[in-house]
């Protein structure tokens, strides 16, 4: 893990970037002649990224330490000298887009609208890579009578992700199993790995056109009191009755999109802002997965495929 003095400097550095990206905008954006800009990825550098993390409302936590995961995620860039860009929403993804060949979210709450998806669909059409996590399979909740939990409302944006987040039981240990070990996405990974961290189960939009990465059986104990309440039944389960997809890609045009469930991380700040639950034995601080070689792994191995295009 990057020390603390590291990442700070990381950080000012990816700021300054930004700042002088900004200035050199309309160098390298062109300009069309109905007078919008914009441009093709093959008109910009091929490396850049631009990453989203944050939550909803803006400026919330929404129980995840956005700048924990945002700084290691700007470290992971920095090792292959990646510019990137930063957001904590999509709110102006159409701008950033045409400049980057690597999109990365990390969010709870925060997703794009129906204009801001069909504009990352035709981007990804367009050779672009999508490495989605953890929340991003979330999105708009509604309130359901006769419960305090929420749904998941499904929009044209888990279409094109390819998942749809259902819940997740509390945060427990349990081994991932690596279902695609030739894919470069899991190099080095071995044939599976051990984590704690909240089991998500997400739903698969087009099991055909997917290619599923990261399996888990996490026992009988991985319940959720959200089955059968907000959902009628557990779609996140596969055709075992057992596993559930924790990690997958899958083509769009000549991108893809790959999203790994892992990666909740939090802070004593988060867990002050919750309702005491006796019951709950995770430290104030926490980092889960992020502290694992094999979660780094894949996301090295996800940002390497992303900017070369070979992820698959």
């Amino acid at each position: 893990m990057l020390h603390e003095v590291e990442i700070a400097a990381e950080l000012q550095h990816r700021m300054l970037a930004d700042r002088m990206v900004r200035g050199e905008e309309g160098a390298e954006i062109q300009t069309r002649h109905d007078g919008s800009r914009g441009g093709s990825m093959t008109e910009t550098k091929p490396g850049r990224a631009h990453l989203i993390a944050g939550g909803f409302p803006p400026g919330s936590y929404a129980g995840h330490d956005h700048d924990y995961a945002r700084l290691r995620l700007l470290g992971l860039l920095a090792e292959r000298d990646i510019p990137a860009s930063v957001a904590n929403d999509f709110a102006d993804v159409e701008k950033w887009l045409p400049v980057s060949r690597l999109l990365i979210t990390y969010v709870a709450g925060p997703y794009p609208d129906a204009a801001q998806t069909r504009a990352i669909e035709r981007w990804l059409e367009a050779g672009g890579y999508w490495l989605a996590l953890h929340g991003t399979s979330g999105g708009r909740a509604e309130r359901v009578e006769g419960t305090r939990q929420r749904r998941t409302v499904k929009t044209e944006h888990h279409a094109l992700l390819g998942s749809y987040f259902l819940t997740h039981p509390p945060i427990c240990e349990f081994r991932v199993e690596v279902s695609a070990a030739v894919s470069p996405l899991t190099r080095g990974l071995g044939t599976s790995f051990v984590v704690e961290d909240e089991p998500y189960f997400v739903e698969l939009q087009d099991p055909g056109s997917t290619q599923i990465l990261l399996t888990a059986d996490c026992g009988p104990s991985a319940t959720s009191p959200a089955i059968g309440t907000l959902y009628p039944s557990d779609t996140s389960l596969q055709a075992d009755g057992r596993t559930r997809v924790l990690g997958y890609t899958r083509e769009v045009g000549n991108g893809g999109v790959t999203y790994f469930a892992l990666g909740h991380c939090h802070n004593p700040a988060i867990r002050a802002a919750r309702a005491p639950d006796p019951t709950d034995k995770t430290p104030p601080v926490f980092h889960g997965s992020w502290e694992t070689d094999a979660f780094i792994t894949l996301l090295r191995n996800a940002i390497a495929c992303g900017v070369s295009g070979e992820a698959g």
